[in-house]
């Protein structure tokens, strides 16, 4: 970018409406979600989609009341003499020495550009209004236009092709003018027309010099013209045979060039296509999408480390092994490290499976390791009261003492009355009963503390993962869907001019 006058981004608004606007909101999504990325992003592929997001703010805060169109073409190509043609003016420079100059000719139809002059970093000596009172209205269909002559992209001077590589993603049209013996040239299709899929709505190929090709073979020129550009991957790029020695044509180019400029919105598109290669460029530093962290699974897993199961059924049934009353103090714990080695990787793998390098690598360093959640787990289970088993109960002594009652009164029915027999019956079914009742309460009790302890350990648990996994992996999937919703910004289709 030049260091030429800047203008406030608010200013777009007002300028441009309402696309306007909502292109400069998505500028500012988009880089907010390069902040928010930070070193996740390679500093390579940063710096590009930064310059670009910058390059477009700039570019739409000037407004969008011109449009800058330049004449990009290789040496001895005659764009110079195309721009001077088009202009009506002998302003650019022609020579046949090779590389001429490093300055861009500017050419302004109408209206105060400069601003968007300074920004494009024209040098003020280089820059011509094309309207006057003499022109009466015939230059009135081009006025807003902006016209630049640009260095030749193959010039053997490095400083002319920076100029080139700095006006392409400022320039709204570009209008890549060749000639007839070195249309094919490789230094224009694999150096800049491979690299512009996606912007074919704001390109044009101007085939010059038309007037040295006879004329039964022009057509078949123009269509092998049209066919290489097409191999470079870009479709329905508009082609046109000129000749700025002998007019030909040019009528046609004015015409194209009067449609673009009263349409006004040539920059908000090329605004877009630059966007789409940011949002692309950006896109190729995250993942496809984002998975929900595995809480439930890693819980469980945990418990299982840490023996809770055991102790749980243990307590489930009150009496360990269905023998004897547990007259030990039940603990939780202590978790084996190797198992939750086991649950960090698994959480990492699933989690990261869908992330990019760079982003696996902050996954990793954002959530505890090893060790800490070892430490944090036993912290946790350490602090859950494991209840007791419930007591033997009184109910087996009950049964013991009816028992002993029921015998008595059976010998007194023997010895003394048969109504006696009634109360050794009775003595009898309670005796039964009584120990029947007091062990189902007793398990019906088990139960229920296993439960709560079950729920105890799981909430313990539950706490530790929340804390030492998936928080911090939230904050980092957080920060990856807002860079992967930032990147699939639309294309340059999901803005016309129509």
């Amino acid at each position: 970018m030049t260091d030429g006058a800047r203008i406030p981004p608010d200013m777009a608004a007002g300028r441009g409406g309402a696309r306007t606007a909502a292109l400069i909101e998505r500028v500012a999504r988009m880089e907010a979600a390069l902040e928010r990325a930070g070193d996740r992003v390679p500093a390579d592929a940063r710096e590009r989609v930064a310059a670009l997001l910058e390059g477009v703010r700039e570019r739409l805060s000037l407004g969008v009341d011109h449009t800058v169109v330049a004449l990009v073409g290789g040496t001895g190509s005659g764009k110079s003499s195309l721009f001077n043609a088009l202009s009506g003016l002998d302003f650019a420079k022609v020579g046949v020495r090779r590389p001429t100059s490093s300055a861009v000719t500017a050419c302004v139809w109408a209206h105060d550009a400069s601003a968007l002059l300074d920004w494009l970093g024209v040098d003020r000596e280089r820059r011509i209004e094309r309207e006057s009172e003499l022109d009466g209205d015939t230059q009135a269909d081009l006025r807003g236009l902006v016209l630049l002559d640009v260095p030749d992209h193959d010039s053997v001077e490095a400083a002319h092709r920076g100029v080139v590589d700095r006006l392409l993603p400022q320039a709204d049209l570009l209008c890549w003018v060749v000639d007839p013996q070195k249309y094919a040239d490789d230094a224009l299709h694999s150096g800049y027309l491979r690299h512009l899929a996606g912007h074919e709505g704001t390109m044009l190929v101007v085939l010059n010099q038309v007037d040295t090709v006879p004329e039964h073979a022009r057509a078949e020129l123009l269509a092998d013209v049209g066919r290489l550009v097409r191999a470079d991957g870009l479709t329905d790029v508009r082609t046109v045979a000129v000749s700025a020695a002998t007019g030909e044509g040019l009528a046609a180019v004015r015409e194209l060039l009067a449609t673009v400029v009263a349409e006004h919105g040539l920059a908000e598109l090329r605004a877009t296509a630059e966007l789409h290669d940011a949002a692309t460029q950006l896109a190729a530093t995250v993942g496809p999408g984002e998975i929900a962290p595995p809480v439930a699974r890693a819980v469980d897993a945990l418990l299982e480390a840490a023996g809770v199961p055991g102790e749980v059924e243990a307590v489930s049934r009150g009496v360990p092994g269905g023998l004897e009353p547990s007259t030990r103090a039940a603990v939780l714990g202590p978790v084996q490290a190797d198992r939750v080695a086991l649950v960090r990787d698994a959480w990492l793998e699933e989690v990261g499976g869908s992330l990019a390098p760079a982003w696996r690598g902050t996954l990793a360093e954002a959530i505890d390791d090893e060790a800490a959640v070892v430490r944090a787990v036993d912290r946790a289970l350490g602090a859950v009261v494991v209840p007791d088993p419930p007591p033997l109960g009184v109910g087996r002594f009950v049964g013991w003492a009816l028992g002993a009652v029921a015998l008595a009164a059976g010998a007194l029915a023997v010895l003394l009355a048969p109504w006696w027999w009634a109360l050794a019956t009775a003595c009898a079914v309670v005796a039964g009963l009584a120990p029947w009742l007091s062990a189902r309460r007793r398990r019906a009790v088990a139960r229920s503390a296993g439960t709560r302890l079950l729920s105890q350990a799981r909430s313990a648990v539950t706490a530790v993962v929340e804390e030492s996994l998936a928080r911090p992996t939230r904050q980092v999937l957080d920060d990856h869907r807002a860079v992967r919703e930032a990147s699939t910004a639309p294309g340059p289709e999901a803005l016309s001019t129509d």
